[in-house]
């Protein structure tokens, strides 16, 4: 059976959760190929509104088993405190939650010099989280880090003590001490923890189930244009995003590949710092956040908002492989007369292009807008495809003819019940 693959498009933020939400009920599994507590997974169904950092968007369904591949990075403490949530609310996780032995660990000592690090860069901020991934990454690069299999190790303690010294040594070099000693007891209490769990080489398990004929979701997190290759550098991310960090972040084989969901927003939003061609600073703007409750579910900061970005989009897609979109929050965007839609950007000697240059030229480049009609419909009322607005109907068939790529739903509210269809 296939793996299919759930990328996001944009600067992340897409609604990624929601749709593994809407398509986990065909899959046996839904794995997590990348990123940390960094991500944010928002679904709401019930009325209630859950976010998910760490833990698969498949947790929710009691028939699919969720892993936790070798390319996330793990926070004990926020991983406990995710899985404490939905034990409150009922759900019960232990049977079908898998974790790879191989992902790597998130330290306090790690946290610790994420701060100081972006502290350090003064006026140049990447606009980190603060989670403590890129140093992370940074030792799993650099054969340092410590994984999660190393906690079943009898000297993982010691292991433990000499990544601290080094990054000690690092946060020295900045004149700061790491003043991580009130976080290290809940660290090991939820090591404790997650030596209770279902620990395991989930490389071979995905690829055992893969012979079973189980077919497979891969999950995500951030966006393409996050990419620590291939994004808006470096105002990235420090892992994969795109379609081949399923591969290297699960252990499994190009060839199983087969879907490739491209999720996208009607409009454009980005967190942190970094170029953003149709960002908005004026009531626009601010209208599409307060629309959208465009606040990072991670961080809780304010989303910078824009108009939707195709020579960005069909770069991503072009990455991916994209075979359809699902376009998230069209209801946001209800209340407009007109709808505009960046196609090209413009250099500075008045050159236009519709590929997306180095980041260097993206930042002093202008985008170049078409206007389409707005739809001034309540689109959280519709139930029915058929019956959605002909202006958002031409909005998506403009999309496509851009693109080359169907969109195969619409989000029109963010209950998984207001998801729509279309072919």
């Amino acid at each position: 059976m296939p793996v299919d693959v759930l990328v996001g498009l944009q600067w992340g933020d897409e609604g990624k959760g929601k749709i593994v939400d809407v398509l986990a009920p065909t899959y046996d599994v839904v794995a997590r190929f990348q990123g940390g507590p960094n991500a944010g997974h928002t679904l709401t169904f019930d009325g209630i509104k859950h976010v998910l950092h760490q833990v698969p968007s498949g947790i929710f369904h009691p028939h699919i088993i969720n892993v936790v591949g070798n390319g996330v990075v793990l926070d004990p403490v926020v991983f406990r405190q995710e899985l404490q949530k939905l034990t409150d609310r009922g759900i019960d996780w232990e049977k079908n939650l898998y974790i790879s032995r191989k992902a790597q660990l998130i330290l306090p000592s790690h946290r610790a010099l994420d701060r100081i690090n972006e502290e350090a860069r003064g006026g140049s901020k990447i606009g980190s989280t603060l989670k403590g991934i890129g140093p992370t990454y940074q030792d799993k690069i650099g054969r340092t880090g410590l994984r999660v299999g190393d906690i079943l190790l009898p000297d993982f303690d010691q292991r433990y003590q000499a990544a601290v010294a080094r990054h000690a040594t690092l946060a020295e070099f900045h004149g700061r001490g790491l003043e991580i000693e009130e976080f290290e007891a809940d660290f090991f209490s939820a090591v404790e923890f997650l030596r209770t769990l279902k620990l395991t080489d989930t490389e071979y398990l995905l690829n055992d189930l893969l012979k079973q004929g189980k077919n497979i979701l891969a999950e995500g997190a951030q966006g393409s244009m996050l990419d620590i290759d291939f994004g808006t550098y470096p105002y990235v991310t420090s892992s994969s995003t795109i379609v081949a960090g399923a591969c290297t972040g699960l252990g499994i084989a190009p060839q199983h590949i087969q879907k490739v969901y491209g999720i996208s927003k009607a409009y454009c939003t980005r967190v942190g710092s970094g170029p953003f061609p149709t960002e908005l600073h004026d009531q626009v703007g601010e209208q599409i956040r307060q629309a959208g409750r465009e606040f990072g579910s991670t961080t809780g900061r304010p989303r910078r908002c824009g108009w939707i970005d195709l020579p960005a989009l069909r770069y991503s897609i072009m990455l991916n492989g994209v075979t359809e979109i699902h376009l998230m929050k069209a209801d946001v965007l209800d209340e407009f007369d007109e709808i505009r839609v960046c196609t090209h950007y413009q250099f500075s000697d008045g050159r236009l292009t519709d590929q997306l240059p180095d980041h260097g030229d993206l930042e002093n480049m202008q985008p170049v807008y078409v206007s389409l009609p707005g739809w001034k419909t309540t689109l959280q009322a519709i139930s029915d495809p058929a019956t959605l607005p002909a202006a958002l109907t031409s909005y998506i068939e403009y999309l496509e003819r851009y693109l080359s790529v169907p969109v195969s739903i619409v989000s029109v509210g963010p209950d998984r019940k207001s998801t729509l269809h279309l072919k």
